[in-house]
């Protein structure tokens, strides 16, 4: 058996066990041996789908959910926000662990407890038990995310068989996006869809124990738990103040929320650089790449996954439409990037990750810009030019954004890389939500407001083009 600190990407050396054991050696070949690509892209970028399927089922469920829980207008923030929220919370954490403890692990754990929390979200009868329920989700999720990024840079070694995977499972990110909202429209209500993908999750987390082999990149040491308790307890508190923050900035409990958060997060800095075996390394904070992938993350939460997870709701308020046909229309959208994600590796060479990224977001901005007054003037027909051109943007977005995030670290600590691209990512999408709502309810027509949000919307999409255009990346000699 090799110990906790062995790696497992070289052959197993016969040992004594393994002369005596004749079952233990097919286990060990199967989980240790050498990595299966092709399986290892399939099996991670199906559970990255069904992640993002139940990351979207509220988006056009969320007046069914709402009426079944009888949860008022001021807390449906929450119903969108638990699984950004506990994404949030975990990613960062998840990379680490999976980096030092082993990727597969926390991989096959992530997608097992996906499963059974999602079920568990089609069995409540609260708002309460519901969102907890989703804050559970969003955290297994952020284990099978962080990890998969880690298991294909294992299992893709080269460059070229890395911007191969990255782009695929970049692709399905958007894939899920397209998928879920249709699939949960078109069942019978929000509870058959919650349990269609908690088995979904189980079955992927079952073909994972057949088809993955395990990789990690030990650094030794005790983990860091009072850095990730730190963490988590920063996050909690910020993603509160922003959800809290839709019925009055300048409230008290917001205040002391987002004190809280700041100190915190200043607690996590000092203890990060003191500690042996950091969730983060700070340092990382000088390179070029990682900045921008950190940038990337978090726009691309505030500015795209902010607008469009509340913009279906949106239709079926003002233009009276069914879950099922705003799920199409978001379709347009989330199916454009799917496509144009799964083909942007054919830029690799010509446009850098970090211009894309740019890129990405300009078209957004500009697609947003095209439906402003669509949903006033009552024509859902206006919609479409701004759906397909910000789904151009959205498809450059998925495609750069797991590239670089892994290319901005060191290849040992890939999941920890993917993880904090993504905890920003879900700290955006968490912000995005909670300001689009706020806008889009606050001016006393519903038309009107998602204008203003759209237009904030664009004007973030910009600032992240900016963000991530003036981290000049640097020639490596």
């Amino acid at each position: 058996m090799t110990g906790p600190n062995s790696p497992t990407t070289s052959p197993a050396a016969p040992t004594a066990a393994a002369a005596t054991t004749r079952t233990a050696a097919p286990r060990l070949k199967r989980r240790d041996g050498p990595p299966h690509p092709r399986f290892t892209l399939a099996v991670t970028s199906a559970a990255t789908t069904v992640a993002l399927m139940t990351y979207t089922a509220p988006i056009v469920t969320l007046r069914g959910t709402a009426a079944a829980l009888h949860t008022p207008l001021s807390a449906q923030a929450w119903l969108l926000n638990g699984t950004p929220l506990g994404l949030a919370a975990l990613l960062l954490i998840a990379g680490s662990l999976a980096d030092d403890y082993g990727r597969r692990r926390v991989f096959l754990a992530g997608t097992l407890t996906l499963g059974l929390t999602t079920v568990l979200g089609a069995l409540a009868t609260t708002t309460w038990q519901f969102t907890l329920a989703r804050i559970a989700q969003g955290g297994a999720s952020a284990a099978l995310l962080a990890s998969s990024l880690g298991l294909l840079v294992h299992a893709f070694p080269t460059p070229r068989g890395r911007l191969h995977a990255t782009g695929v499972w970049g692709a399905f990110v958007s894939g899920g996006i397209a998928v879920g909202p249709v699939v949960t429209g078109a069942l019978p209500n929000w509870r058959a869809a919650y349990a269609v993908l908690g088995v979904a999750a189980l079955v992927t987390a079952a073909l994972g124990t057949r088809t993955l082999s395990e990789s990690r990149a030990p650094r030794g040491g005790r983990p860091d738990v009072l850095g990730a308790l730190t963490f988590a307890l920063a996050l909690v508190a910020l993603v509160a103040a922003l959800t809290l923050g839709r019925d009055g900035w300048l409230r008290v409990p917001v205040g002391l929320l987002l004190a809280a958060a700041v100190a915190l997060l200043g607690v996590f800095a000092l203890l990060e650089r003191r500690t042996g075996t950091p969730m983060i390394d700070l340092s990382l904070l000088r390179r070029p790449g990682f900045l921008a992938s950190s940038a990337g993350g978090l726009f691309t939460g505030l500015a795209v996954i902010g607008l469009f997870s509340f913009l279906p709701a949106v239709l079926q308020q003002t233009l009276g439409m069914s879950p099922l046909t705003s799920a199409w229309l978001l379709l347009l959208w989330s199916g454009t990037g799917f496509v144009v994600a799964l083909q942007a590796k054919r830029l690799a060479g010509r446009v850098t990750p970090r211009r894309q990224l740019v890129l990405g977001f300009v078209l957004h901005a500009a697609g947003v810009l095209t439906m402003l007054g669509a949903i006033g003037s009552g024509s859902w027909l206006r919609l479409l030019p701004g759906l397909l051109l910000g789904g151009v943007g959205t498809g450059l977005l998925n495609a750069s954004l797991p590239l670089l995030s892994v290319e901005s670290v060191p290849p040992e600590r890939a999941a920890m890389g993917s993880g904090a691209q993504q905890t920003l990512r879900y700290i955006g999408s968490c912000a995005g939500v909670a300001l689009t709502i706020a806008l889009a309810t606050s001016t006393g027509s519903l038309s009107r407001g998602a204008d203003v949000a759209m237009a904030l919307s664009a004007g973030l999409a910009l600032a992240g083009a900016v963000g991530v255009g003036v981290a000049r990346e640097r020639k490596r000699g």
